[in-house]
């Protein structure tokens, strides 16, 4: 049996694998090369620097050898098996063919016996970086001679190399655009997964530049507004808000874009039919690796029927609430009606009105309210609570109560018993404490650590005081249930000669929900 043929080797013992060398042509993009002034150039320069009619760049591949460049002759390939350079592309230095008809690998070729009657050949190696033999590059003469001369033979070499550069370039060149392509391709994919996936949302999409400027909308937006496409980009997005936001949300999206901070607002839309919406407008920025906005994403959604119900939910409260308010004052008429019929309760009669206006006031002042209704002061402030509970102890000329120290929000879960210890106190004072003589006066201060408010009642001017044997009284038990069992908290007294402190330590968490969120 005979055996198989082995493949060919180069100098170095390279065996030719025609799949690998393969692909290693395929990696440069050859086509940008072919017949180009930079190769053209090498193959003149070779073939007067050889004093030679032909010069060649070769490509030997699978079946043919191709010239990328040629001087001398007007064919672009021609057949592997009668390729030269197949055979200097095996060697390390340059193959010299002095009289091919001499020659037993090259008397028989139709290169030598046909038309081109090759005689003379001298060819240098092109080697890629990984040692795979790729061509080379020929002169050719029609004549026999003897060689070439080292200066010939060294030039042959260093074309061979320049070749080889622009060989390296074009691949690296075909890579380096393989790769931005594949980076366009993702980028473009990225963009269609978004605008479909924006497309599908309910909610209305755009996106702006850094500065601010609208530059995409999804389908969303133009189906609600009715606007034509490209008629909302830059600023024309701000004539789509009713006349009574543009200014408002105009400089909120100042702002957000000066500071980098989230935008969010509600405003009245145009929509396709002609009349306005309420939509919640929300954006945030995106960034790079040093921190700076590239991109803002938003959202607009339709809220209208949400603030219908709210505006109605907020008039059916408003209503209730005027009409507790009228029913403490109806309380409190009864109770004055019945200490007018029965004097002995009238002492008892007269603190219990008063309980019950202070109730009154403390529910007023956290109840809802219309624009025209609202308090001056603060509703969620314990500072107005605070103020609107002592405004009948206060005199003309001056405050006679007076709070300072933290501002601590307080809701209408905390208002009534709140209420209740500091009218108690009120009270006591005026009728026994600082606030008994004209130059009584109450400091109240308030501190806020973050777990806990500290509430400090601090009476001085007033009547010398001692420290009542029992503290059992109907206001102390008032005081005690409602700071103690309603808030969580814990009460002190201390009989000071200077006057009466009583500091009220109340869990932050139990005068606002809205603490306990944030």
């Amino acid at each position: 049996m005979e055996n198989p043929p082995t493949a060919p080797t180069t100098a170095r013992g390279w065996k030719l694998d025609e799949r690998a060398r393969a692909a290693v042509i395929a990696s440069y993009e050859l086509e940008t090369l072919r017949h180009t002034a930079a190769l053209t150039q090498i193959t003149d320069f070779a073939a007067a620097l050889c004093d030679t009619p032909v010069a060649l760049v070769s490509l030997v591949e699978e079946t043919r050898q191709t010239f990328l460049a040629r001087s001398g002759i007007d064919i672009d390939e021609t057949p592997r098996e009668t390729s030269f350079c197949a055979h200097a592309m095996l060697d390390e230095q340059v193959m010299v063919v002095p009289d091919a008809t001499a020659d037993p690998r090259f008397a028989d070729n139709p290169l030598v016996t046909g038309e081109m009657n090759v005689r003379f050949y001298a060819g240098a190696p092109l080697i890629s970086d990984d040692g795979v033999p790729l061509g080379s590059l020929c002169v050719i003469d029609t004549e026999p001679r003897e060689g070439l001369t080292p200066l010939q033979m060294q030039g042959l070499t260093t074309l061979a190399a320049n070749v080889m550069a622009r060989l390296r370039d074009s691949r690296d060149g075909a890579a380096w655009r393989a790769a931005e392509n594949d980076a366009r391709r993702a980028v473009l994919d990225s963009e269609t997964r978004f605008r479909t996936l924006a497309d599908t949302m309910p909610q209305m999409v755009w996106s702006t530049l850094p500065d601010g400027y609208h530059d995409y909308y999804n389908a969303r937006w133009y189906e609600f507004t009715g606007a034509p496409a490209g008629t909302t980009d830059g600023e024309g997005w701000n004539g789509m808000f009713h006349a009574d936001d543009q200014d408002r949300a105009w400089e909120r999206w100042r702002q957000s874009l000066t500071t980098g901070d989230a935008y969010e607002i509600e405003y009245r839309l145009r929509h396709a039919d002609g009349g306005y919406r309420w939509v919640l407008g929300r954006a945030l920025p995106m960034r790079n690796e040093a921190g700076a906005i590239t991109r803002w994403f938003g959202t607009c959604t339709d809220i209208h029927e949400q603030k219908l119900a709210q505006e109605e939910r907020e008039v059916i409260s408003q209503e209730l609430s005027h009409r507790i308010k009228n029913i403490f004052a109806v309380i409190a008429g009864l109770v004055q009606f019945a200490a007018r019929t029965r004097p002995e309760f009238a002492p008892a009669a007269t603190d219990l009105r008063q309980r019950i206006t202070a109730l009154g006031r403390a529910h007023d002042f956290v109840r809802p309210h219309s624009a025209q209704s609202r308090p001056s002061a603060q509703q969620d402030s314990l500072h107005g609570l605070l103020g609107e509970l002592f405004e009948p102890y206060q005199q003309e000329e001056r405050d006679r109560i007076i709070v300072s120290g933290d501002e601590v929000l307080v809701d209408d879960r905390a208002a009534t018993p709140i209420a209740l210890v500091f009218h108690e106190l009120a009270t006591n004072a005026t009728k026994y404490g600082a606030l008994s003589v004209e130059g009584g006066q109450v400091a109240v201060t308030v501190a806020d650590d973050g777990q806990a408010v500290s509430i400090v009642w601090h009476e001085t001017g007033g009547p010398p005081i001692t420290a009542p044997a029992q503290t059992t009284g109907f206001g102390s038990q008032l005081i005690e249930m409602s700071a103690v069992r309603q808030l969580g908290g814990t009460v002190t007294r201390d009989w000071l000669p200077e006057g009466l402190t009583v500091t009220l330590i109340v869990p932050t968490a139990s005068l606002s929900r809205a603490a306990v969120r944030t």
